[in-house]
């Protein structure tokens, strides 16, 4: 069967499919606490990394102790700027309105292609959603900014390949 072909059946059947678009306040909900649970995970192991450089205490070998001291600070910068990045990432997904369907693609738009549905709003990759694997993207993504503007029916060229907007809500 040639690809093309192949892209047609798939296309006949997503659009035949009884999957609805999921509801995006609940994506957007999911993604928020995905983000809340990594804030908590890096503020809990920057307490951990604190409690360890409290313990650290200078014996005879110095360059060990400094060595230790040295690491633990690397590992709480590591975390600081982690908990930076997730914290500036809430607060960019707090703001995207989700309200209503969406005539052209922006932020907050769920797309589905023949190839793969997705969700703009935060870089968190690939999810589940009612059985469907949708994909979580940031609005900075190279795929979100070729489908900015575009419209259902659009056709979409991204990394040699077409892709076409079948539904966007």
């Amino acid at each position: 069967m040639h690809y093309e072909n192949y892209l047609g059946l798939v296309r006949i059947t997503r659009l035949l499919s009884p999957f609805m678009m999921p509801n995006k306040s609940d994506l957007k909900e999911k993604c928020i606490s995905i983000i809340q649970d990594r804030i908590a995970g890096l503020i809990t192991a920057m307490a951990n990394a604190q409690s360890a450089a409290n313990e650290e205490t200078k014996s005879s070998a110095g360059d060990k102790y400094e060595t230790a001291r040295a690491m633990n600070q690397l590992e709480k910068d590591m975390l600081a700027r982690q908990l930076a990045e997730n914290r500036k990432e809430l607060a960019a997904m707090m703001e995207v309105d989700i309200t209503g369907d969406h005539d052209t693609v922006r932020a907050g738009s769920f797309i589905r292609c023949p190839e793969m549905d997705f969700f703009i709003l935060g870089g968190l990759g690939k999810m589940s959603v009612e059985g469907t694997n949708v994909f979580v993207i940031s609005p900075n993504a190279p795929l979100a900014l070729s489908v900015m503007g575009k419209k259902k029916g659009d056709a979409v060229q991204f990394t040699k390949q077409t892709m076409e907007i079948l539904e966007l809500s």
